[in-house]
This record gives C-alpha cells, structure tokens and sequence, in this order.
C-alpha cells in the first residue's frame, strides 16, 4: 500500500486554463517512467484551479519525484503558466485503493 503521497494546488495564468491543462497531460509521460510513483492524477477543480495528486511506497520516492522532470517543468514555465509557485502539501496515506 502506497504510504505517502502530495497534493499540489496550483492556479493557472488568465487565458493560460487550456496550456496549464495541456502541460499536466503531457507530464504523464515524465511520470510514467518513474517507476517509483505508483499513482498520479492530474485534475482541474475550477476554471483555473488544477491540481496533482500522487501517491508513492517510499519517502524515498516520493522525494526522488519532488525533484524530478515534473517539476523542473513547472519551474521552467512557471512565470508563463501559473499566477504563483504551486502549494506543494505532502501527505501521509492512511488508506488507498489501487487496481492490482
């Protein structure tokens, strides 16, 4: 069972609501080679509200996401997609349900 987790909440730029969607679709790629992240959602919760949630079996991978291709990413268009640094919350799962 995955024991930790982040939350990200992040707000997208005016008239950027479509890029900030596109950009969270083409960031599955980056996670799908992270063998270490064992769930990841991508979702907009509001006109320009979107937000990731991943869950992970380590501290240790979730730390090695913390600091991967993901993010890199959203630091490198951060001032062209998002009105400010997305809140990064980590988390600690206490119950989960995955397939498999």
């Amino acid at each position: 069972m995955p024991a930790y987790g982040f939350l990200v909440e992040f707000e997208a730029r005016e008239g950027k609501e479509k890029d900030v969607a596109e950009f969270l679709v083409d960031a599955k790629t980056l996670v799908d080679a992270e063998p270490g992240t064992l769930a990841w959602f991508a979702f907009q919760t509001g006109p320009t509200s979107f937000r990731i949630f991943d869950a992970f079996e380590t501290e240790e991978d979730r730390e090695t996401h913390l600091h991967g291709k993901v993010r890199e990413g959203i630091i490198h268009r951060l001032d062209e997609l998002f009105r400010s640094t997305p809140a990064i919350t980590p988390v600690d799962l206490l119950a989960s349900k995955l397939p498999g």
